[in-house]
């Protein structure tokens, strides 16, 4: 009888969401046969989202890629033959140095996002390679960077709350995320609070699953809650709310936010929102009185033309209440902040030569199309971690530029992705289990280790060896392209700082995750004193950043810097209005006249598992949320087949109609596979940026709905 070894290892989830699950990796004879949560981790408590629990399906799925391929067909046939590894690496290589000597490097464009969230081989993990090699600069904006800004003009560099400090909490304000499918172990901290006694609003466009489970759900009309914001600010402050010792003490700016919040009444929000003005009056009483008081903010609040205002405007509320005095007060958006990772290190910025261009992610169709002129054109881009095709917005320009044949495209990936499709070489990537790495956290504030511990199926390779062997290839022989994955965890974390004390990377390793050394659930109220990272060491109502202000925490000034590209920043928050609603824009909605906001899914993790038959079932096909007046006005019945689009293109989904909707607006998530389904929604979403940090516009846009055929 065959003897069974079985073993378990530490893991950590790689996908982009807020949780980094702490995990358990089985392994039987070699073979990764199970994945549980980790039990003894505060937050991930065991249990693992719908997407993860079985997540070595996915490893050993009959679709993996296993070897190198070759396109032998039409872009976007799917028509591939096997190489190996020395032809796939040599004729990439070749063509890359062919391209370079034509028209120079920056002809060549990397193309990547969280589809893996490690250190090493995740976001930033080919950054060193193509800025070594003086490749065109991919700004990253998906996700957060909108947020990331208004909050570094209000508070800095600070975590803020720690997520785990919300048990303490009395209200509990959940704006713009919906955390029981995007953020589910936080929810169980939430829910813990709700049981003790805690009121738990959540602020949604429509009845998200984390809206029928709250307390209070408010419905404001997309892009309109920096509305509602001020309108709180107002209720706030004229009604004697605010905590005037702290606001002394601690800010700056007050005077001249009252006077801007001055005319931002509810009467004036109700007008915009759609919510009615007592409901405004009641949410800030509430919120005001309560103490502790908690807000959640997710990045969905970014995501039309005033999202960062908008953000600006939230992000003052605990401010003016001195709600930040109480461990269980305060905000939490993305604690990465104090996390002391060498971004530095990782993506040697260093090694950019002066001068270099910058493509935006969000863009890129209108870069790979000429839309956008480029000189040099665009001749050449690798994608890994990342789906394009499904992902970005204007994705028909994006099918267009990758029809391209004069565009050289590789792609390195688990599966034949949409955008794999159009590839001309397809690289195997390892998963998981396979490969060494840290998991970055931007939801809690802890390190979460994942060991290797099965081998890759077939000839599959981590991103970073892919990278190393690009390296060698090309002729680069700087000694970070030959550290292993164990010693670019060496270099990628600074071990030394304040946030590492107690702990080091071999305690890492034994135990599988460690909370940083800045404060816990039971104590951390960072700003009970102020100590604002900011320009003046205050929470900034008027930021020092828009008004030119010296910020002195060194790396720091250039980071603000960066953020602010795009039209001037306004010192003060204000509601900014949304390009795209029958409100603002009257005579696009002549045509178009529905709102539509386009979610993550809850059986999916962006475009990951959405060719998995279990998964698909779990989610459901393809959908579109329609409230009953609407449908009716349009002569559309539950479940028919309809059409969504706009001037940017369509996709189709199946009605289902719904009050989880007002009338007006419509709902389909994200993640559906484009080759398996008549387009998916990122079709008819807009790739214009909102007023901060470049960030996406998924939710400021109009479309109507008409039954397909």
């Amino acid at each position: 009888m065959a003897t069974v070894m079985k073993t378990t290892h530490h893991g950590g989830c790689p996908h982009d969401c807020p949780d980094t699950c702490s995990m358990v990796f089985e392994v039987e004879n070699g073979k990764l046969t199970g994945v549980r949560g980790n039990p003894d981790h505060p937050l991930t408590r065991g249990g693992l989202c719908v997407k993860l629990k079985d997540y070595e399906k996915r490893h050993y799925h009959p679709d993996r890629l296993l070897h190198p391929l070759r396109r032998t067909g039409p872009k976007g046939s799917g028509q591939f033959e096997r190489i190996s590894w020395d032809e796939a690496l040599d004729e990439i290589t070749t063509r890359w140095k062919a391209i370079i000597d034509t028209h120079g490097p920056q002809a060549i464009v990397p193309y990547s996002y969280l589809g893996h969230q490690g250190l090493v081989h995740g976001l930033n993990g080919g950054d060193s390679f193509f800025n070594r090699m003086g490749a065109t600069v991919t700004e990253r904006t998906f996700c957060g960077e909108g947020s990331a800004t208004a909050w570094l003009m209000t508070y800095g560099p600070s975590g803020g709350m720690d997520p785990e400090s919300f048990r303490h909490s009395k209200y509990i304000v959940i704006w713009a995320c919906n955390s029981v499918s995007t953020n589910l172990h936080h929810w169980h901290v939430v829910k813990d609070a709700q049981k003790a006694g805690a009121k738990v609003v959540v602020i949604d466009a429509y009845k998200s699953r984390t809206a029928k489970e709250a307390d209070w759900h408010l419905a404001p009309r997309p892009g309109s809650d920096g509305a509602l914001a001020m309108a709180l600010i107002h209720v706030i402050i004229e009604e004697g709310l605010v905590d005037r010792d702290y606001v002394e003490r601690y800010t700056l700016g007050f005077d001249e936010l009252a006077e801007r919040a001055r005319t931002r009444t509810p009467e004036w929000a109700a007008g915009i929102t759609g919510i009615p003005a007592e409901d405004i009056r009641q949410l800030a009483r509430e919120y005001a009185a309560a103490k502790p008081a908690a807000i959640r903010i997710g990045v969905a609040l970014e995501r039309h033309h005033g999202g960062g205002q908008t953000i600006r405007a939230v992000c003052c509320l605990p401010g003016l209440t001195g709600a930040w005095r109480e461990v269980g007060g305060g905000i939490l958006a993305m604690p990465v902040w104090e996390h002391p990772y060498r971004f530095d290190v990782i993506c040697r910025p260093d090694w950019i030569p002066k001068g270099t261009r910058v493509v935006n992610n969000l863009q890129i169709g209108r870069h790979l199309t000429n839309e956008i002129p480029m000189d040099p054109p665009i001749k050449a881009m690798m994608c890994w971690n990342s789906n394009p095709v499904t992902q970005a917005p204007e994705c028909d320009k994006i099918v267009a530029g990758l029809l391209r044949e004069d565009l050289f495209l590789v792609v390195a990936d688990h599966f034949i992705s949409d955008t794999a499709s159009y590839a001309d070489i397809v690289l195997p990537a390892a998963m998981g289990a396979e490969m060494e790495d840290i998991i970055l956290s931007w939801g809690h504030n802890y390190l979460t280790y994942n060991e290797k511990c099965v081998e890759p199926p077939g000839e599959a390779r981590s991103n970073y060896e892919i990278f190393r062997q690009l390296a060698q290839r090309m002729g680069y022989t700087d000694p970070q392209f030959s550290w292993s994955d164990s010693e670019c965890l060496e270099h990628y974390v600074d071990w030394g700082a304040a946030a590492c004390e107690g702990f080091d990377l071999a305690y890492l390793r034994e135990h599988g995750y460690v909370h940083l050394s800045i404060g816990g659930a039971d104590d951390r109220a960072p700003h009970r004193e102020g100590k604002f990272p900011t320009p003046s060491g205050r929470l900034e109502f008027k930021s020092g950043i828009a008004a030119g202000g010296n910020f002195v925490a060194g790396p720091f000034r250039q980071m603000y810097d960066d953020m602010q590209g795009g039209e001037p920043l306004d010192a003060l928050p204000d509601y900014v209005p949304s390009r795209e609603s029958p409100q603002t824009n009257p005579a696009l909605a002549q045509r178009y006249p529905l709102n539509i906001v386009s979610p993550k899914s809850h059986g999916f993790l962006n475009s990951c598992y959405a060719n998995m038959e279990h998964k698909i079932k779990g989610q459901g096909e393809q959908f579109v949320l329609i409230n009953a007046a609407d449908a009716a006005a349009r002569g559309i019945a539950s479940g028919d087949a309809v059409r969504v689009f706009n001037d940017r293109g369509a996709f189709e989904g199946l009605a289902q109609i719904t009050g989880d909707v007002n009338a007006g607006v419509v709902v389909a998530t994200l993640g559906y596979w484009r080759q398996l389904n008549r387009g998916t929604v990122n079709v008819i979403s807009s790739a214009e940026f909102v007023n901060m940090g470049h960030a996406p516009s998924f939710s400021d846009n109009l479309v109507e709905v008409a039954r397909a055929g």
